[in-house]
């Protein structure tokens, strides 16, 4: 349950607040606040936007606050959502240092951050992260069909507030697999075109 007054809080706390006051910005983002703050429910264009990715990365912070990012990566619907408030995907064997899950065992706030190159769009997810060990059931409901790698265990993301940033400083990029169909399509469109061609000079 959130304890905050808004669910921006978690963001946004006092000393926040107070920088945003002393550089004019807090007036807009009260407005956010009399609205209720962030969404904290996964709405379904949320849940699409999380589930196309290939792509995430997990924040969590150990006892003594020293923060850690960690990049978790798969074919799309490697992420999934369980229900309106949980994400849950399979963590997959690396380096074996488990930094994430010692963290996760010292303190289990965490957050997401997801990001589409190619729309230019991102995601910062707040809320709270555990491991789950030794559930086949849901490791195989978890775990994309046909991926060649080692499912290690799984993490299962409690949300608690959420927010999407504007597209500005968000560099185009896109997925090889992606330009790959495009050009193949082009080629397509030009050797059509010059049968095309050829054809009329006939």
């Amino acid at each position: 349950m959130n304890a905050h007054a808004f669910t921006s809080d978690v963001a946004f706390t006092p000393t926040v607040k107070a920088i945003q006051a002393r550089k004019g910005s807090r007036e807009a983002y009260a407005r956010v606040e009399a609205r209720g703050g962030w969404q904290a429910d996964i709405t379904p264009d949320l849940a699409a936007f999380i589930e196309a990715q290939t792509s995430v990365f997990l924040s969590t912070a150990n006892g003594d606050g020293q923060p850690y990012i960690q990049h978790r990566g798969g074919p799309a619907g490697f992420l999934k959502v369980l229900d309106d408030r949980t994400i849950g995907f399979t963590d997959f064997s690396g380096n074996r240092q488990f930094i994430t899950q010692g963290n996760l065992d010292d303190n289990p706030r965490a957050f997401l951050f997801l990001i589409d190159y190619a729309h230019r769009q991102r995601i910062k997810i707040w809320g709270r992260a555990r491991v789950v060990e030794d559930d086949a059931e849901l490791m195989a409901k978890l775990m994309p069909e046909g991926y060649k790698a080692r499912p290690e265990q799984i993490i299962l993301f409690t949300v608690s507030a959420w927010d999407s940033n504007c597209p500005q400083h968000i560099p185009q990029r896109f997925e090889a697999v992606d330009v790959a169909a495009a050009l193949a399509e082009r080629d397509k469109r030009i050797e059509w075109l010059e049968q095309e061609i050829a054809r009329l000079r006939e």
